[in-house]
């Protein structure tokens, strides 16, 4: 009997011990912390802009002056290579067209009081930003206009019928602002135009040459469109891609 109630007692025991509740520590106390980054984390000892100005930068506003005074510099697309001289009567002919159409859609502009290409002899050949700032400073420009062209061709020949001719091109451009070195505006528009030998061109490359200035104007009608609206918006950092 004593040896059953020992037994009897040391189950009960057991059966409690198993059953207790562990009490479970509360952390809801304890603080989270703050892991936002504010600042660079990289330790650059080539940058030309200390943290503390990249902040300024991020965290300040911009305004174009009312009124503007726009160097414009063409550069040549990166690494690419020229399939022309620069004593080819076609291309000089082109690349001054592409220049007057982006004069004129500046000129459009109530705020734009002068427009002047930058000469070459005041570009480096790979020019950076101080370059840029530096030409237009002497030029007492506010704002350099810094365009990019690349266009290509493409043509489909087809029997017992005129050859379609389809060119492609692309326009990028950034606005500097001289005083603050920012590039409030920037953009990139491809287009595209297909068409035919025309009766009055002589031979498939004439046409060519002239489709694909088509296709480069159009880039830049719509780029003067879009710097329309960005002087009449005058917001920072506008940017379009089409």
């Amino acid at each position: 009997m004593n040896r059953t109630l020992l037994l009897f007692c040391l189950m009960a025991g057991i059966t409690a011990c198993g059953t207790s509740k562990v009490p479970q520590a509360n952390y809801s106390h304890v603080p989270v912390a703050d892991t936002t980054i504010t600042e660079s984390l990289f330790t650059d000892r080539s940058s030309s802009i200390s943290e503390e100005n990249i902040q300024k930068i991020l965290d300040g506003s911009y305004k174009l002056p009312q009124q503007l005074r726009i160097a414009v510099v063409r550069l040549d697309p990166a690494g690419g290579t020229k399939r022309y001289y620069w004593n080819d009567e076609q291309y000089i002919k082109s690349q001054q067209a592409y220049l007057d159409q982006f004069v004129l859609q500046l000129r459009q502009s109530p705020r734009v009081v002068s427009v002047t290409a930058v000469p070459d002899m005041l570009i480096a050949k790979n020019p950076g930003f101080t370059t840029l700032r530096e030409a237009a400073v002497r030029m007492q420009a506010d704002l350099v206009l810094v365009y990019s062209i690349n266009s290509d061709l493409y043509s489909k020949y087809k029997p017992f019928a005129k050859p379609e001719i389809k060119a492609f091109a692309t326009s990028q451009l950034i606005l500097l602002d001289v005083r603050t070195g920012l590039v409030p505006f920037s953009t990139m528009v491809t287009r595209d135009v297909l068409s035919q030998r025309s009766k009055e061109e002589l031979d498939n490359y004439e046409a060519a040459q002239r489709i694909q200035r088509e296709a480069v104007l159009e880039t830049i009608t719509a780029i003067g469109e879009q710097m329309k609206g960005f002087f009449n918006g005058n917001s920072l950092g506008y940017s379009k891609q089409e």
